[in-house]
């Protein structure tokens, strides 16, 4: 009879320690579920119309910039693909005119990115010839000492016998000693002779292809030289008569705008497209390399009416439309669904979806576009 009255009495204690557990747990009001924490009115936020609630200190802290936008006459703007290429007056390739083993220069082998002076000797280059053919030079320059060494004697004993000999005999024999000298000096000199490697412009190392003891061919490139502050764009137009219609051109190297000068086109197709070519200059190229792939905006002598706005302030969408954010009060912002067209490369045409007068965010509109 004990047993089941103590079943009963652990049933019951159960039963009130479950509801002291869940009375405990919250109390009238405090409930703390796993329901998440109201947003903060006061903070940025994504309203229901789309635009975005930014706080003052949010803009700030962002570091939100807008400008007033002004509608002009923009130049139509044609971008293209383009390369860097080395300026053929200011830059300049060492090669080898002989075949033979490199050796290194006064300072050594030069590295790419040395700064090198015109007409320094950069490496040189012993020449390479067959055994049979540097045996040939040996005996041939054997035969002209001993030939040298017969004349000198000639001459000693003719002047000598100065006022027996007539003079025109003692000036043969000088002549004749001579050349033999100077034969003697040139073959010699050809076989130990090294060529030299200078440097035919003022610049910077772009590409050094060799290594000390490397053998190299005629006309084998071994070094490139070129001039970082002055460089050649060539772009690919696939449209021939833009070469006629060109007003001016820039290039974008970051977010600097770097202006070019147009060269003239080309007169044969490449790729089916018309090469263009452009001179850059100024400090900004000393970030470009030689090859290296750039966008080139042409601007014609056609006009169009729009908003000139940073490339910064052009975002996407979740429908992977362009727009940009308009300030319409101190603390909201609105998207703009615009059309844009290329400027300069740091700069688009907005031809529609503003107005004149429009503030819009230059600086910080990633950050506002990733409000939610």
């Amino acid at each position: 009879m004990k047993r089941p009255a103590l079943t009963a009495a652990y049933a019951a204690l159960l039963i009130a320690l479950t509801a002291w557990v869940s009375m405990a747990r919250a109390g009238e009001g405090h409930d703390h579920g796993d329901a998440p924490a109201a947003p903060n009115a006061n903070g940025p936020q994504r309203q229901p119309d789309g635009s975005v609630f930014l706080p003052k200190p949010a803009q700030r802290q962002l570091g939100v910039r807008t400008v007033v936008s002004a509608a002009a006459e923009l130049p139509r703007t044609v971008e293209l693909g383009g390369r860097v290429l080395m300026d053929p007056n200011a830059g300049g390739r060492v090669q080898a005119l002989h075949p033979g083993r490199i050796e290194p220069g006064p300072r050594g082998l030069p590295h790419p990115g040395q700064a090198v002076r015109r007409g320094e000797v950069l490496a040189h280059v012993l020449p390479s010839a067959a055994p049979i053919e540097r045996s040939n030079q040996a005996a041939q320059l054997a035969e002209l000492r001993a030939a040298r060494a017969l004349a000198d004697k000639r001459v000693a004993r003719l002047q000598a016998l100065a006022d027996t000999v007539p003079r025109k005999e003692i000036e043969a024999a000088e002549s004749e000693a001579a050349s033999l000298a100077a034969r003697i000096a040139a073959v010699g000199g050809g076989l130990a002779l090294r060529e030299a490697l200078t440097a035919p412009v003022a610049g910077v190392i772009a590409s050094a292809h060799v290594v000390a003891g490397q053998v190299v061919d005629a006309r084998e490139l071994v070094f490139e030289i070129v001039d970082p502050t002055r460089l050649r764009i060539e772009a690919l137009a696939f449209d021939a008569a833009l070469a006629a219609n060109i007003g001016s051109a820039t290039m974008a190297v970051g977010e600097r705008r770097v202006p070019l000068v147009f060269v003239g086109a080309a007169r044969s197709l490449r790729e089916q497209a018309l090469p263009l070519a452009f001179r850059a200059e100024g400090a900004a190229l000393e970030a470009l390399a030689v090859g290296q792939p750039v966008r080139v905006f042409v601007q014609t002598r056609d006009t169009v009416q729009g908003i000139a706005v940073p490339v910064a302030a052009l975002m996407k969408n979740a429908a992977n439309q362009t727009i940009v954010w308009v300030k319409t009060a101190p603390e909201r912002f609105e998207p703009r669904a615009v059309t844009t067209e290329a400027l300069d490369g740091v700069h688009a045409a907005v031809t529609s979806g503003l107005k004149p007068g429009d503030r819009v965010a230059t600086q910080g509109a990633t950050l506002i576009n990733q409000v939610r």
